[in-house]
């Protein structure tokens, strides 16, 4: 990093010296048990050395540059990235409504035909899953989800002029490809510009879209099914929304060319607010967006299968996701089995997009003036969908029960939040880069294969009321619960201790974040950085 204007060299007179770990020792170190490792975070051999530290300088600039810097950020990305996953989203799900609009009839889909057109979505997304945040992790950020964004675009254009079921498949399939690497890539993105404090706040800003710009798109899609209605079914409504999703994601990937991007990259910061933006997540102790980006480290790799956190991050993902497949192929399916129009059914999904709107502003205010509290909203979260689930799996598809089975749709709304959240985890808790690069393609790999193996258990036999694929969905909301209760409990202990061996050396708070900055540069894992804390 280039010298900054104004800079201060820390004060390394330590309480006993320190020394930094060489790399044999920290492969060994890993290969421990977790209980070893982490009673040997804050010894001798996982400090850092005074005389190596004080080679090193941090920036040093005022809050108000900090905070000027942090709402340039905000105008040109949150709007942004706002779109582009609303778009995403739309164009993602956009299938079960073309689905209330004939597509199965008009291509001659038969059998689990259409649950397939999800499950390869997923399969696709799955296996570029990884090669994807390897690819962004390599080159220009901005520049890369761009041209994945022009390219599914295309695809989802395409996808109105599909005329069978090989077809469909095939597109889907591209899709899934081309929009894999966005929920991630943006993940980067905000772990890359903001604080530990403001992750969950400015990546619920973005996911707030998977509903705020559903009642948008929904508005559209219901002008555009109301045309079918008064020109008849060779109107063909869901080719025209094909053409209307795919060319819109076409116009906002230009737009993202010019603006999205890590501070590094884009063309909006002068060379001294890029400076600015890297020293202001240096508190993170993760480092910034240059740091470890070319070499694989396959130390941090092997840490990951002994951290319990790791795996709970996939399995959260798996549980969370199951349901989401679920409702998402066959939510509009299933209301208008229960008694409601295709036109209704795209109407009644608003109230329910803007009940989730609500829920995330809430969460976002909240958690950006609290700490820790992400976890208690992503365990409340998915309790009403328990309940949801099992309403709409005991009712019988009768007049009288249709708009109770509504109300269990209803209260579904929150369970992505549990999802959400936990991708803030990933820059807020992991330190070193290839360490978050696989945690986050492994929580993606949970989240593509539960949308998979829920859009497979709801099986056309079972219609029209799909017992067993909503019941299924209900239990995995409950075993997330007990889930999630472990995942805050393992963190609060980590927390605990860290600060407790501390407290026995006699390091000051002031000391503990000036050198968990220090080893965040060096790109250290959590692991190795006996000075980072979790957030819960």
């Amino acid at each position: 990093m280039t010298q900054p204007l104004e800079i201060v060299t820390l004060p390394m007179e330590a309480k006993g010296p320190l020394e930094i770990p060489t790399e044999s020792d920290k492969e060994k170190d890993v290969e421990k048990d977790p209980a070893k490792v982490m009673d040997a975070e804050i010894s001798e051999k996982s400090s850092v050395a005074a005389g190596e530290i004080q080679d090193e300088t941090i920036p040093n600039y005022s809050e108000e540059e900090y905070h000027k810097l942090k709402r340039k950020a905000d105008r040109y990305l949150l709007p942004l990235m706002w779109l582009c996953y609303g778009i995403q989203q739309t164009d993602k799900t956009s299938i079960g409504t073309q689905a209330t609009f004939g597509l199965s009839k008009d291509t001659g889909l038969q059998g689990q035909q259409y649950s397939w057109l999800t499950t390869i979505f997923y399969i696709t997304y799955m296996c570029f899953e990884f090669p994807s945040n390897i690819i962004l992790q390599r080159y220009l950020m901005g520049r890369t989800l761009s041209c994945y964004m022009l390219c599914w675009g295309v695809v989802v254009l395409c996808v109105g002029f599909a005329q069978n079921f090989t077809q469909l498949v095939t597109l889907r399939a591209l899709q899934g490809f081309f929009e894999c690497c966005i929920s991630p890539g943006f993940i980067l993105v905000v772990g890359s510009w903001y604080t530990t404090r403001e992750h969950a706040s400015r990546s619920l800003v973005f996911q707030s879209a998977n509903a705020g710009f559903g009642v948008i798109a929904n508005l559209i899609l219901y002008g555009i099914g109301s045309v079918q209605y008064k020109r008849g079914s060779e109107f063909q409504a869901w080719r025209y929304m094909s053409y209307f999703l795919g060319g819109m994601t076409i116009l906002v990937g230009c737009l993202c060319l010019f603006l999205l991007g890590t501070p590094s990259e884009v063309r909006w910061l002068s060379p001294e607010e890029k400076k600015i933006a890297n020293a202001r997540i240096l508190s993170n102790n993760t480092g910034h967006d240059k740091t470890g980006i070319k070499k694989w480290k396959w130390k941090q790799a092997r840490e990951c299968l002994i951290d319990p956190c790791f795996w709970f991050a996939g399995i959260n993902a798996f549980l969370n996701s199951v349901p989401n497949g679920g409702i998402t192929a066959f939510g509009s399916i299933i209301n208008t089995n229960a008694g409601f129009t295709n036109l209704q059914v795209i109407l009644l999904d608003i109230p329910k997009n803007i009940t989730s709107v609500l829920w995330f502003v809430c969460i976002g205010i909240i958690t950006s003036r609290k700490k820790n509290l992400r976890l208690y909203f992503m365990m409340v979260s998915v309790i009403p969908p328990i309940a949801g689930f099992a309403i709409m799996a005991a009712l019988p598809n009768q007049p009288q029960y249709k708009w109770t089975k509504w109300a269990g749709y209803f209260i579904t709304v929150p369970c992505v939040v549990a999802l959400f959240l936990a991708w803030t985890l990933i820059p807020s808790n992991v330190a070193g880069r290839t360490k978050r690069t696989l945690t986050s393609s492994f929580t993606f790999v949970g989240y593509c294969v539960g949308n998979m193996v829920g859009s497979q258990i709801f099986k056309s036999k079972d219609a029209p009321r799909y017992i067993p694929g909503t019941a299924a969905c209900s239990v995995c909301f409950g075993l997330e619960f007990f889930l999630l209760v472990a995942w805050r409990v393992i963190l609060v202990m980590r927390n605990r201790r860290r600060e407790k061996q501390l407290l026995e050396q006699g390091i000051s708070e002031e000391e503990r974040i000036a050198r968990g900055k220090q080893l965040g540069e060096q790109d250290c894992t959590d692991f190795e950085n006996p000075y980072f804390r979790y957030t819960m």
